[in-house]
């Protein structure tokens, strides 16, 4: 008994299993690594945070869509072989879904979030699916992390409220979510229409041609119409007025003949190069610098067509980062690496496991031969007599080994491996700040944390204060005045450990109860 009352504040699996680590998933390497799918606790976690709503989407549930085409505009084919990528002039007919990340479906567009863009091509190859957002980069970057961070977005258990010191807490103790904190907090956290923003693929992938030879890509979708976002007291205004404003705004445009278009980019770098990068190419809250790796022109993303049934096309739509086709296939990004889990269980809980009979899911060019059977809304033949086992001689069906990804070796050690906060995390949030935001641009983003941040506990705002400071100092001196903040005690904060700074602001600790 007295060892059971020890373990009353142990974190557990849910068979009451203790958890050694809660923030490392398990993988071959520290910095660079592939996730295990031995890793139980992380299977768990991921599986368990997929099924947590019912029936919408656990995150992107507000969202809009359209249909389009893409089209190559450069000839990069040497990188890759997929095919739809091969020749200058090529149309690939597409699809494109936008959303807001942490809302209800019923939330208004304009809120202060990430947006989806997610786009899935119908290539000749089979579906190939793109899961980015509007933003290159994301709050933490092992998988693992996930489910609790969204739970921060989300509402308190108790009150069913959204909750400021939840969100702060949260991110005050993950000090790699400063990067993108920096442009959800500026005004491209909340864009006018999906026509008025930038989209990323956001992770690393890897293309490689028919010799397996292969090289790291980043994706870059710049609209062709400029970025025009609302400052945050118009988007709050906004939400009252016309909360679907997005929705409206990007199905007008295209019923008017005013097809958004997009022109699409890469940054390429090749093994030699990410094996000396000083930033680490695989950690998606990190970008790749421009005068390093230029952005290489690659196609235009028009969308000319809405949907006819908004929830046969756009509610229906599942998109899953592992389809890849032939020539492009993951990286070792920890976070890319548990989303090729997690979005495919998500949408076999919230569509069914035949949701890709689904018609806006179905490839469209190519045949589709499986020993994948019955389940739920089985509609399409059920694969008739076939065979429903492979190898076979009642057949003809064959496998294609040339298609395969290119052999990567691994000589890693099996380990919930940490990525301890360092001074690599407060550098691009900082250069952010100075070089991309003009001045006008950092008095909102300032005033927006502001208004935010002044809802939490204090101990968290200064916390999180200290951690603007370490990335600028005037921009950490300016939020602490706004928030009456002793600037003294910020600067003692900003030059502690973080396991220091965290032990310093600890708030008064909520009791738990249960029925």
């Amino acid at each position: 008994m007295e060892n059971e009352k020890n373990r009353v504040n142990q974190l557990t699996t849910e068979v009451a299993t203790p958890v050694s680590n809660d923030q490392a998933s398990l993988t071959t390497g520290k910095k660079v690594g592939y996730t295990l799918f031995a890793d139980s606790y992380l299977n768990e976690k991921l599986a368990h945070f997929n099924r947590e709503r019912i029936p919408e989407r656990v995150v992107h549930a507000k969202g809009m869509g359209a249909h389009g085409y893409f089209e190559v505009t450069n000839d990069l084919s040497r990188y890759t072989m997929a095919k739809f990528l091969n020749k200058v002039g090529k149309r690939t007919p597409m699809f494109a879904r936008f959303s807001t990340v942490g809302g209800e479906k019923g939330s208004a567009d304009t809120a202060r979030d990430p947006r989806g863009f997610a786009l899935k091509f119908y290539t000749e190859d089979g579906n190939y699916d793109l899961v980015g957002n509007n933003t290159p980069v994301f709050f933490v970057r092992d998988a693992i992390k996930f489910p609790d961070f969204i739970h921060t977005q989300k509402r308190n258990p108790q009150t069913n409220l959204k909750d400021a010191n939840m969100f702060w807490d949260f991110l005050s103790l993950t000090p790699e979510s400063l990067h993108q904190v920096m442009r959800l907090f500026s005004n491209l956290g909340t864009p006018k229409s999906p026509r008025f923003m930038d989209g990323f693929g956001s992770h690393t992938f890897m293309w490689y041609n028919e010799d397996k030879e292969y090289v790291w890509v980043k994706y870059h979708f710049k609209t062709d119409q400029g970025i025009q976002n609302f400052t945050g007291a118009e988007a709050e205004q906004m939400a009252g007025l016309d909360p679907d404003y997005s929705t409206k705004d990007l199905f007008n445009a295209i019923e008017r003949g005013e097809y958004p278009s997009w022109s699409v980019y890469v940054q390429i770098m090749t093994p030699e190069e990410a094996a000396n990068y000083p930033v680490n190419p695989f950690d998606v809250t990190r970008t790749w610098y421009e005068k390093d790796h230029p952005l290489i022109p690659l196609g235009k993303m028009v969308l000319n067509r809405n949907p006819i049934n908004f929830f046969e096309e756009v509610e229906e739509a599942a998109f899953c980062p592992q389809a890849f086709v032939p020539g492009i296939w993951a990286s070792p990004d920890k976070l890319l690496q548990g989303r090729l889990l997690a979005y495919q269980d998500a949408q076999r809980y919230r569509l069914g496991v035949n949701n890709r009979q689904i018609p806006v899911n179905q490839p469209k060019y190519s045949t589709i031969y499986t020993t994948q059977r019955d389940g739920f809304m089985q509609v399409n033949g059920n694969m008739g007599n076939a065979p429903n086992y492979y190898p076979t001689t009642f057949a003809n069906v064959k496998v294609a080994p040339e298609d395969a990804q290119p052999p990567i070796p691994v000589n890693g050690v099996i380990e919930r491996h940490t990525i301890e906060t360092d001074e690599g995390d407060f550098i691009q949030p900082g250069e952010f700040y100075r070089d991309y935001l003009d001045e006008d641009g950092k008095s909102h983003l300032i005033y927006n944390v502001f208004n935010s941040l002044k809802n939490a506990d204090q101990s968290i705002q200064y916390r999180q204060t200290a951690l603007f400071y370490k990335c600028d100092k005037v921009l950490g001196e300016l939020i602490g005045q706004f928030l009456g903040l002793d600037e003294d005690k910020v600067i003692q904060l900003a030059n502690m450990s973080q396991e220091e700074r965290v032990k310093k602001t600890m708030p008064q600790p909520i009791p738990y109860t249960t029925k």
